[in-house]
């Protein structure tokens, strides 16, 4: 066991081969990622990345300390605990911001990557920060602002319970310091230089990060691929895992 990841699978032989990260978003925590640590061990070294303030840790981080900076640093500190010298990067929404930081940071390290309902840019994103936080704030504890927020991605409604679980785990001020690490990046100027294999995916119904959000990332690195998961909402990997799991398997093949 690996503090800060859920694992699957057996350490590669050379630090490299078959070695799998996975990054969730703002609202979920690792276990949005069970699915593919079910489908994925048997055949990779698999590590879903619980990012720090996301609750299932306690005591909760300093909040100044949740920024994009520090997520990367959390994706490494498990690769180099699992010896991981290079791995594919699988991030849905604010895990695909944190592959865009790691790729600033340490672009040696990343094989390929899948980018999931993310973006390189969110348009007018510090104002969608303030609003979030604002709701959050509103709200008063995460729990509420959960069952809210849960309304407006485009879940199943077999998902609304475990989604409004995995916000209610927080606390309101990490995820006011994650809200605004997710919303205000900008690496559009980072992509051309992407040099890795790529595939941009986002979710039939997603309404948080839609096809236009993943046609400016595939647009802009050289030789990425887009695809849709069908009847998905904004968390693709969990709303539809079948059909996910087919694209990540297909696309782990093509990069190989």
């Amino acid at each position: 066991m690996i503090a800060g990841a859920r694992l699957a699978g057996s350490r590669p032989a050379d630090g490299n081969a078959r070695a799998l990260i996975f990054v969730h978003g703002v609202g979920s925590t690792a276990a949005i990622w069970d699915y593919q640590l079910d489908a994925f061990g048997r055949d990779y070294l698999c590590a879903a990345i619980e990012l720090r303030g996301n609750g299932t840790q306690k005591p909760d981080p300093d909040p100044s300390t949740i920024t994009r900076a520090g997520y990367a640093e959390d994706v490494l500190t498990v690769a180099d605990a699992l010896g991981m010298e290079r791995f594919t990067l699988i991030g849905c929404s604010l895990g695909g911001v944190v592959g865009f930081e790691l790729w600033k940071r340490v672009p040696q390290r990343i094989a390929a990557m899948l980018l999931l309902g993310t973006f390189a840019r969110y348009p007018d994103g510090e104002r969608v920060a303030q609003s979030m936080a604002a709701q959050a704030s509103e709200a008063g504890d995460m729990r509420a602002f959960g069952e809210r927020r849960a309304a407006q991605l485009g879940l199943p409604p077999a998902r609304l319970h475990e989604t409004v679980e995995q916000f209610a785990c927080k606390s309101v001020e990490c995820f006011l310091a994650a809200t605004q690490a997710t919303w205000t990046g900008d690496y559009r100027d980072f992509l051309p230089s992407i040099a890795i294999p790529v595939l941009v995916a986002y979710g039939e119904h997603d309404a948080v990060a839609p096809l236009a959000r993943a046609n400016e990332i595939a647009s802009s690195v050289p030789n990425a691929r887009l695809a849709m998961v069908p009847a998905a909402g904004h968390v693709a990997n969990a709303d539809n895992p079948e059909s996910f799991n087919a694209l990540l398997r297909d696309f782990l093949s093509a990069a190989q």
